[in-house]
């Protein structure tokens, strides 16, 4: 299933797929396995037959079209024409010829998600860390006992073997697809070797989704790393093997973590600037990032003081950043990541809606962990609207309270401590100058077009518009959480979750159909998730308990 191959450009992916399948089987454990892709047996209503070859045509037919493109607009009932990959009309009286026909009636028809920032090779590992937080705090409690650099990073990352890599990455990626995520920023902190880069690579290929592969270090303690490690300079080889055509699924972003050090970090972002990357980076409270970014957004950064943030960064969190960083960020055109649950729940920080808003600045939304919460986008987005409207709605609430009010405002009266809004204006307006309160366009938005311009994608998928790629999916809106459909985006961000995906179509291919994801054997796929899994703990020694709060 690797895309480039169907189209008849050969992939040389570990010399040959059928050896790395050897090598995988002869360690024990079967990852890559045989038959982990089946044909799905004939229906009598199947997807439109060879969808995405060049010269095939279907119309998407009567569906709600929130096309995220400001020139397309929203349309109550119209239909999408489809080409091979590319969308080619949006209307409500579009003449298709004979044009295989997918009926949206009831539906609503819509880009994919993008999630700009997930660590798929953590599927294995998923809830283990559900009630961690980022870091060990001494406090001894099961939140700041196992953590996630002591457990994830520092102790199972180490032990991946390639085919653990391979498996975990395509288990993850599917499992998104299946979730209406058509597009992908892998930040795979597992490149331990080549080989462990080739099993992600192969995996995201595989997966047929659209990806930019994040070339991060290989995650583990000090003076851990294998003879052959080869981060950050086989970049150059992985980016003229895998990703020297723009006419592909894949693209290729360089990781850059500052935390690691000036040494290693001037090496990345100097390649990466040389290959022509993106250069991403976790940028968050702990490691002195702070100061760090400082240094960076006064071009003082690295081991010669002569790096600067540019338009070509994408930072993820961006939490307790100073004001100099942000300006900076702004100045330059960079891009910023958001990862609400996870920054909520790990301590990470404030997630920055407010300073991003504030700045006249949209981030894009990213997942982060499985290990700790679900990947599932529409989770992404109430979180961030939930967020940023619960921050807000107490500040308008309260502005202007006096520190210990009289109740009512009525003479000896009691008080209880709670302020109270002065004057008897019981429903204060917001003070000039602040905020909007987030909308449900606003966040379907951060979740698409906002995730295509962070990974210089937007001109070819985030939104419905002719010429560009069909990244689409198909919501049923007649299911019982959602009936009756009353406002299209509203339905979409406040009421739908995984259920209500039911197809998804990529550069217009359609990979899941009537709620099945199509030519995948999922038990088998389970069974090799669950063989990395027992690996992995057995190898980290870390013991498992199905009911332990760590």
């Amino acid at each position: 299933m690797c895309k480039l191959c169907d189209e008849g450009v050969p992939q040389n992916h570990f010399g040959s797929r059928r050896n790395f399948l050897k090598a995988a089987m002869a360690t024990g454990v079967a990852a890559a396995g045989l038959n982990l892709f089946a044909a799905r047996p004939a229906a009598a209503d199947d997807p439109p037959m060879d969808s995405g070859v060049p010269g095939r045509r279907y119309v998407i037919r009567g569906g709600s079209v929130m096309s995220l493109d400001p020139n397309v607009g929203d349309l109550a009932q119209a239909n999408v024409l489809v080409e091979g990959k590319t969308i080619r009309a949006i209307g409500p009286n579009l003449q298709a010829g004979d044009a295989a026909v997918i009926d949206a009636t009831g539906r609503i028809v819509m880009p994919g998600f993008i999630d700009t920032h997930h660590h798929q090779f953590e599927t294995a590992l998923r809830s283990f860390l559900a009630d961690g937080v980022l870091i060990n705090d001494g406090s001894g409690t099961a939140a700041g006992t196992t953590t996630y650099y002591e457990y994830i990073l520092l102790t199972f990352a180490p032990v991946y073997r390639p085919q653990d890599v391979y498996i975990n990455e395509l288990f993850g990626g599917l499992s998104q697809l299946d979730d209406g995520v058509t597009t992908v920023h892998d930040v795979s902190q597992i490149h331990h070797t080549p080989e462990h880069s080739d099993a992600a690579i192969q995996a995201l290929f595989d997966t047929g989704r659209r990806f930019a592969f994040g070339y991060f270090e290989g995650a583990g303690p000090p003076g851990s790393k294998p003879p052959n490690y080869a981060y950050p300079q086989d970049a150059v080889r992985i980016k003229q093997q895998y990703f020297s055509s723009t006419d592909q699924l894949g693209t290729m972003i360089m990781g850059g973590e500052v935390y690691l050090g000036a040494p290693i970090y001037t090496q990345s972002w100097t390649i990466g600037r040389q290959l022509g990357l993106q250069i991403a980076a976790h940028i968050l409270s702990p490691f002195q990032i702070r100061q760090i970014l400082n240094q960076l957004a006064m071009g003082q950064g690295g081991v010669n003081s002569n790096i600067g943030i540019g338009p070509d960064n994408l930072f993820i969190h961006m939490t307790g950043m100073s004001d100099l960083g942000w300006q900076a960020v702004q100045k330059a055109g960079a891009q910023v990541s958001i990862a609400f649950p996870i920054e909520m729940n790990m301590r990470h920080g404030m997630p920055p809606i407010p300073k991003m808003q504030s700045l006249g600045m949209e981030p894009s939304l990213s997942v982060d962990v499985e290990c700790t919460l679900t990947a599932d986008f529409f989770t992404q987005m109430r979180s961030c609207m939930n967020l940023q409207r619960v921050v807000l709605n107490e500040m308008i609430l309260l502005q202007g309270s006096p520190p210990d009010p009289v109740d009512w405002g009525l003479p000896g009266a009691p008080t209880d401590g709670i302020a109270d809004v002065p004057n008897g204006n019981w429903w204060p307006t917001p003070p000039p100058g602040t905020i909007a309160p987030l909308t449900t366009r606003d966040v379907l938005r951060f979740g698409t077009m906002n995730g295509a311009k962070a990974l210089r994608l937007d001109g070819k998928t985030g939104s419905l518009t002719p010429g560009k790629e069909a990244d689409i999916i198909i919501l049923d809106a007649t299911r019982i959480n959602v009936a009756p459909l009353n406002q299209v985006p509203g339905a979409v961000v406040s009421l739908m979750d995984r259920t209500n995906v039911e197809t998804v179509i990529v550069a217009g291919k359609v990979r899941k159909w009537k709620g099945q994801l199509l030519d995948v054997d999922l038990p088998n796929l389970r069974q090799q998730l669950e063989a990395s899994r027992d690996y992995l703990f057995s190898a980290a020694n870390v013991p498992q308990n199905l009911f332990s709060s760590q």
